[in-house]
């Protein structure tokens, strides 16, 4: 008899993955979650942000792989069973994230917010160019998705700098770690990029102390998670010219509610959580290979600590 995956996504397409994992592992049906109707066959779950109560309908699940490379949501759940769930780490994710921020560094660094403002204003507005060395560019989070950021920004000549919780080398940027090192790294960033994971240690990290650090006319990108920022403070900081502008895919309340502020601050762009996603042409395989060394009694791919988050 057939393992049943149980599938669980508002965003991910049910059709891709499955015709994609089919041909991959055999002896497997892949069934969206709502048409189980042997829950206790289901062995393995795909989910991205499942509805309350999801896991308890599921006695004999083995496995749990979370469509994303964030599982703060996941993990925080109370009815999360101890057993093993893995994460995407997809190099097309990667570089899908990888090429999000790097639009954005430019787009600072470029000043091309305030050429929109002017254009809006039917204002000739010049600014002369600055060197690409001349630009701090602080990385908040060097964890895989970090790393590869900060690597491409600093082959492009800025001045890049990284921050972690713990002590990380990497050739051509200057790595800070630890508390004591966080408020000297913002005091020195131009354009911060917010990467961490999302845990009790980072869970709105960026407080008001903290963004104020940052140079006056600091621009600030958060590709993470909202709630590494206290958002409030940010807002009020946005709003009162300290920092220059900000490029935002996460928030703290997702989708972003119509009576938040920042939908009206001229100075944010707000994209809707899209700066990386799952990809099933490319992470199928991945999926696939885990279920393959599930089934020889080994451990599944791209672990999570639930006790970390991430």
């Amino acid at each position: 008899m057939n393992e049943i995956l149980a599938f669980e996504s508002n965003y991910d397409s049910f059709c891709d993955w499955q015709s994609l994992l089919a041909p991959l592992v055999p002896n497997l049906e892949l069934m969206k979650a709502a048409d189980v109707g042997e829950p206790d066959r289901v062995k393995y779950a795909m989910v991205w942000t499942p509805p309350a109560g999801f896991f308890r309908r599921f006695p004999n699940l083995s496995w749990i792989v979370n469509l994303g490379a964030g599982v703060d949501g996941l993990v925080a759940r109370d009815d999360l069973p101890p057993i093993p769930i893995s994460r995407l780490s997809d190099p097309q994710m990667t570089r899908m994230m990888v090429s999000y921020v790097l639009f954005a560094v430019l787009r600072h660094a470029r000043d091309i917010p305030r050429f929109e403002r002017a254009q809006r204003r039917r204002h000739w507005q010049a600014i002369r160019p600055r060197q690409n060395s001349e630009i701090q560019v602080g990385i908040l989070g060097l964890g895989e998705l970090g790393a590869a950021a900060a690597e491409e920004i600093a082959r492009l000549g800025f001045n890049t700098h990284g921050w972690s919780r713990s002590k990380k080398c990497m050739a051509g940027i200057t790595c800070h770690f630890g508390d004591l090192a966080l408020l000297p790294f913002l005091e020195r960033t131009e354009i911060l990029v917010v990467m961490l994971p999302l845990t009790k240690e980072t869970r709105r990290l960026l407080g008001r102390a903290q963004l104020s650090a940052l140079p006056r006319g600091a621009k600030v990108v958060n590709v993470s998670r909202g709630a590494v920022i206290d958002e409030a403070a940010f807002i009020e900081l946005l709003q009162e010219g300290h920092l220059m502008d900000a490029t935002l895919d996460v928030y703290e309340t997702e989708p972003l509610p119509a009576q938040s502020p920042l939908w009206d601050i001229e100075n944010v762009l707000i994209t809707p959580h899209i700066a990386s996603v799952a990809l099933p042409a490319s992470a199928a395989r991945q999926i696939a290979d885990s279920i393959g060394r599930l089934r020889a009694g080994l451990p599944p791919l791209n672990l999570v600590n639930p006790e970390r988050g991430y």
